[in-house]
């Protein structure tokens, strides 16, 4: 059986960034396994710009972000299989995967980081109801179909749900002269990012309805109409209110779920808040040696926060490798409070903090001039202002070690709420 220091599942943004970030820790002898013929992930679709403001101070497309860190990877001895399928992984370390040229092979390794991203809801998950006609699919298959196919998949759209692809797929079909009716959203706010509502939506004159969902679909062979109704704050729909709109392509923007078939076949324990995994300060996960990052561990807005996230990753699996298991004598559980839908890490180990913790979370409506309070037990250990919150916008807040020393117990609560101006 075959063994190398390091493997690495994905890659896109998440897997090249911990891969990358392990090779400059030290660690040589790293594979990188992707199943799909390039390496890139998502972003190879995302030909729209707004990427690399963070990290770079620059507006990149997502071919362009992602090409920076392929030209790097490139550049070190990283090994990397695409068109490689893993088929299971287990707590001992092992790897199956199955790819064209050496067929299933099994190997051995000291570390793995899981990157392997996540993938959108479908109509089935949703249970809209209608006909089960051609012209209906995900905003993501249809932005590859587009981008990298170079196929229109349809002329006159509705677009149910408001997360970052959808927006940014009224504004492509628009621009490719396809007619955008109405974008609906089930929820009283956007689910995306408030410079795309603004760039796709309200630049190109396309109606946002919030509190509407689609409750019929009609068509025999191709899709027809759409009803949309308004919803009541049960989110039930409201006899009486339903309006018909005549087009040929409902696109679906309708969340995502992470990609952890393999994280649970490995037995780490996984939040039902994020539907990933329950990781500690440096994104190891319940079982040592197994680090988790990016849009497989939480849904993430800005692809610099997954560079972010996943250097961590790869960097701690690196230390992992070198130095052995983190022993520590206490580890704080980190929890979601009022208004917080849930926090990453949920999990720190104060002996390995270092000089902090930075923590994501997001909150569960919509807030004006507000405070993010960190508890532990009744007492309030600190208070950050913020102007402006939404469920649609990760937030992040960095713990420094002397403030998570004041935490008594073995719990601090992160929580939100609306503040004096």
């Amino acid at each position: 059986m075959r063994e190398h220091q390091l493997i690495v599942i994905g890659g896109g943004q998440a897997g090249l960034s911990a891969a990358l970030s392990a090779w400059e820790a030290g660690v040589t002898d790293i594979l990188l396994l992707e199943r799909d013929k390039y390496l890139g992930g998502i972003l190879n679709q995302c030909v729209h710009n707004g990427f690399g403001l963070h990290r770079f101070k620059e507006e990149l497309t997502g071919p362009e972000y992602a090409g920076r860190f392929i030209d790097l990877l490139e550049s070190t001895a990283v090994q990397v299989k695409t068109d490689a399928m893993v088929l299971s992984a287990g707590p001992d370390k092992t790897v199956r995967y199955v790819s064209p040229d050496g067929g299933c092979q099994t190997v051995r390794t000291g570390a793995v980081v899981l990157a392997m991203g996540c993938r959108e809801r479908t109509r089935g998950a949703i249970s809209v109801p209608g006909a089960r006609c051609s012209g209906i699919l995900t905003a993501g298959a249809a932005q590859r179909f587009l981008n990298i196919e170079g196929q229109m998949v349809g002329r006159r759209v509705v677009i149910l749900g408001s997360g970052d692809i959808g927006l940014i797929m009224a504004r492509r079909m628009t621009l490719e002269g396809a007619k955008v009716l109405a974008c609906v959203e089930l929820m009283p706010y956007s689910s995306g990012l408030n410079r795309n509502i603004v760039q796709c939506l309200q630049d190109f004159d396309i109606p946002l309805y919030l509190s509407h969902t689609v409750t019929n679909i009609i068509g025999e062979k191709r899709l027809e109409k759409v009803v949309v109704s308004a919803v009541d704050e049960r989110r039930h729909p409201i006899p009486g209110t339903e309006r018909t709109f005549e087009c040929d392509t409902l696109l679906l923007s309708v969340g995502l779920l992470p990609e952890n078939e393999l994280t649970r076949e490995l037995g780490a324990e996984m939040d039902l808040r994020t539907n990933g995994a329950v990781v500690y300060e440096n994104m190891e996960t319940s079982i040592p040696g197994i680090f988790a990052c990016g849009n497989v561990l939480q849904v993430h807005d800005l692809v610099d926060f997954v560079s972010e996230e996943s250097a961590r990753a790869g960097a701690a699996a690196a230390d992992y490798i070198q130095n052995g298991e983190t022993t520590s004598r206490r580890a704080l559980r980190v929890e979601n409070g009022d208004a917080v839908t849930y926090t990453v890490p949920q999990r720190i180990r104060l002996d390995a903090a270092g000089k902090g913790v930075q923590v994501f979370f997001r909150v569960n409506r919509v807030f004006g001039t507000s405070a993010v309070t960190v508890a532990a037990g009744a007492k309030q250990i600190a208070r950050f202002k913020r102007e402006h919150m939404a469920p649609g916008e990760m937030e992040r807040i960095f713990l420094p070690e002397k403030l998570l020393a004041l935490a008594e117990g073995d719990t601090i609560t992160v929580s939100a709420e609306e503040a004096e101006a």
